[in-house]
């Protein structure tokens, strides 16, 4: 077992196996399968307004579980891209739904909750399903919706999260943004914005490592800025080329200023494996999540990152 629960496994594990999003109705079996792999600290997600109520309905069950196997869930993910829709009472409609994954995650003992960043206003197809990542290339052929204004959108949509915040803060939790291509917090510069526009302590910067070295942030130079705004942070390589989640020593991220800067910085928080996915086309992560989990121990220790 990994004893420091600063190390996360991060669902990326469970997608890894079953594909996205995996069976919710399965979520028992997938706590014992991170359990197994030798975690005390796990992610859970609920993928879409469906997925969130079935968790919501079934928190006991599911914290149960947790304390069988005697594990913890420092973040509940709340995957609901319609909270950046341009239509208002779409956004309001999942608000309720965040609020109702925020509900869960506090009976789950969390910290924190996490989504993507807010997607791209953009006119998607009627059959756009909810994905890891939104290819860019297939995004620019894509246009706002018919009479989209830019300003009326910003203050709407920063308003959405600063409601989504004050709702959160009701629970005690953080709100994470994780930042993937095809959102308007892909980067430091866009999150630090977007933070300045919606002001509420509690919105949180999930720092992905691999996502960020692939969008050229200096992850040394994000750790600096973003001090106060991360508590949380995804680890996985990247060769700089395209997205995937690597083992860390398969791709090009300097990881000895990564955990200097680390430890120079002060963080105290968690450090969630996020290794797999389909891009990386591995059949089975357990090997790859136990491998990184040593190494993380063995960074930990040699840059004396304190909890």
């Amino acid at each position: 077992m990994f004893s420091d629960t600063r190390i996360t496994c991060a669902y990326l594990f469970i997608i890894s196996r079953y594909g996205y999003p995996p069976p919710v109705t399965a979520t028992v079996q997938h706590i014992r399968e991170m359990a197994a792999a030798g975690f005390t600290s796990m992610e859970l997600e609920g993928i879409g307004p469906d997925n969130i109520r079935y968790l919501f309905e079934n928190r006991q069950q599911v914290a149960d579980t947790l304390d069988a196997y005697g594990v913890e869930v420092p973040v509940f993910c709340t995957v609901l891209p319609g909270m950046s829709a341009v239509a208002d009472g779409e956004r309001l409609e999942n608000l309720e739904f965040f609020e109702m994954g925020c509900e869960t995650a506090k009976f789950l003992g969390a910290a924190g909750v996490l989504d993507n960043g807010p997607l791209l206003p953009l006119h998607y197809p009627a059959d756009q399903q909810v994905k890891r990542h939104y290819n860019g290339e297939a995004l620019a052929s894509l246009l706002p919706p018919p009479g989209f204004e830019w300003p009326v959108y910003w203050h709407e949509l920063t308003g959405t999260f600063r409601e989504a915040c004050r709702i959160a803060a009701r629970y005690g939790l953080d709100y994470h943004l994780h930042p993937c291509e095809g959102c308007l917090t892909a980067t430091t510069d866009a999150f630090l914005l977007f933070a300045d526009a919606v002001n509420a302590p509690n919105l949180k910067f999930n720092l992905d490592t691999a996502n960020q070295f692939l969008v050229h942030d200096n992850l040394p130079l994000s750790l600096m800025r973003l001090t106060d705004r991360i508590n949380y942070i995804h680890i996985s390589d990247n060769t700089g080329s395209r997205v995937e989640h690597l083992p860390p020593g398969a791709g090009n991220i300097p990881w000895d200023a990564f955990f200097a800067t680390l430890r120079d910085t002060g963080f105290r928080g968690r450090l969630a494996i996020d290794v797999g996915g389909e891009e990386n086309g591995a059949a089975d992560p357990e090997d790859a999540y136990r491998r990184t989990a040593v190494w993380l121990e063995q960074q930990l220790e040699r840059f004396e990152i304190l909890t």
